[in-house]
């Protein structure tokens, strides 16, 4: 930013007649410029040359349908593009996981033009107009917000972006081919076609979920007989352990703590419910073994290099309602598809990575099943046990009927799951 108040030097606004033939309704078309390199002096963004990306490498289009009698574009597509792009300019100069790409979703919770619109969370696709271009400052593509309900934001959480908007794409009133944004739609494409929803389901099922985490309140504790014969173990442990590097595993703990702190998920939003996603060909995917280190989820609590990995017996996992809601999707759509599921604290103390033997990189195995370095705590499910996981908590995919707290319990498995209310 050149030391404005606002990220983007302009916005450009243009009239679109649509394409009646096709059913494509007139729409204002809103396009941004400066998330992208405009100048090339190195001021705002490193010169990369014309080989690599082009600042960040992309610029922000809505595609917002007129309403009736409507003379000029309404300003608050330009305000919501501009605190997108206030967010990337602030967390993805630090990391590319915040730069936003087609298939991307934004958790908003609030009518994106600040009215009582059902219209109030985002998915990222391309432009289907804008082509990529290649500028003497490098590569440009142009990513086009869409608005969405509560329920096509979930359902792309739980399957995947690409998918949702192409389910988007074919009805019509939903978004059509140039997925317009609609700020009067009253209905979900799931009440306009409730078979969409099995088609859902069935993507789930075969292809498995590209959400890899989210942001929560939770937190984990080792249980009493397993820390008591643990600590006895180490007693011995620590009496090998000079003063000098007692105080260096000391100083590597607080710096990995606070490295935790200013990092975000690999997707927008902060507080309880942000969430990221897997940044891969989803058909790549399914045909490569998933590693802790192939997604950004288990890079927020990197451990320091003196933190030593410690195994227990039985451990209980505490996750406040919204986040543990997603229990279910990630036992079936990750676990059972060979892929891991990371629930990141808010306040930055501590993560809880679910994970599947077929994981590769996990401290946790079949052997030990929960294993925490610092922090963060790795819960393997055997896929012997995954089934009766899966069944048990499948009562959390309803969350008008969820009371909480509730706590499940498998005693034989040493393992608690408590789901607790979003404000403990």
């Amino acid at each position: 930013m050149l030391g404005g108040p606002d990220p983007l030097d302009y916005i450009s606004m243009y009239s679109n007649p649509g394409d009646p033939n096709r059913g494509i309704p007139a729409h204002w078309h809103y396009v941004s410029f400066g998330l992208s390199d405009l100048y090339g002096d190195g001021r705002v963004h490193e010169y990369t040359g014309p080989e690599g990306p082009s600042g960040f490498g992309f610029e922000l289009t809505i595609r917002l349908k007129k309403e009736t009698g409507e003379t000029a574009p309404p300003t608050w597509p330009a305000a919501l593009m501009q605190t997108l792009a206030r967010y990337v300019f602030q967390s993805g100069e630090e990391s590319n996981h915040n730069v936003l790409c087609a298939g991307d979703h934004v958790s908003w919770h609030n009518a994106l033009d600040s009215s009582e619109s059902r219209i109030q969370h985002m998915l990222m696709a391309e432009d289907p107009l804008l082509q990529s271009i290649m500028s003497p400052m490098g590569t440009i593509n142009f990513i086009q917000i869409i608005g969405v309900t509560a329920e096509e934001l979930q359902a792309a959480q739980r399957w995947n972006g690409p998918g949702i908007l192409e389910l988007l794409r074919n009805v019509p009133v939903a978004g059509g081919p140039w997925l317009l944004t609609d700020m009067r739609r009253g209905e979900t494409i799931f009440e306009k076609d409730p078979q969409l929803q099995e088609v859902v389901e069935r993507g789930i099922e075969t292809e498995g979920s590209n959400l890899s985490g989210v942001s929560a309140k939770c937190s984990w504790e080792e249980m009493e007989d397993s820390r008591e014969e643990r600590e006895e173990s180490e007693e011995t442990v620590r009496q090998r352990i000079t003063p000098h590097e007692s105080e260096q595993i000391k100083a590597e703990l607080r710096r990995g703590l606070m490295g935790q702190h200013g990092s975000g998920a690999a997707g927008f939003g902060t507080g309880a419910g942000a969430d990221w996603t897997d940044h891969v060909n989803h058909n790549t995917d399914r045909e490569r073994k998933d590693s802790l280190s192939s997604s950004g989820s288990t890079e927020e609590v990197k451990p320091g290099e003196l933190q030593r990995s410690q195994t227990m017996d039985a451990v209980h996992v505490k996750i406040n309602k919204e986040a543990g809601t997603l229990l279910p999707l990630v036992m079936r759509g990750r676990l059972k598809h060979g892929r891991h599921f990371t629930f990141k604290d808010v306040s930055g103390n501590s993560a809880i990575t679910f994970v599947s033997p077929r994981v590769m990189g996990a401290i946790a195995d079949e052997s030990h099943p929960y294993a925490s370095r610092g922090p963060w705590l790795q819960v393997l499910i055997p896929e012997d046990f995954l089934e009766a996981v899966i069944k048990d908590l499948e009562e959390l995919s309803s969350t008008e009927e969820l009371v909480v707290p509730k706590q499940y319990r498998w005693r034989e498995k040493g393992l608690t799951i408590s789901i607790l209310p979003d404000d403990w």
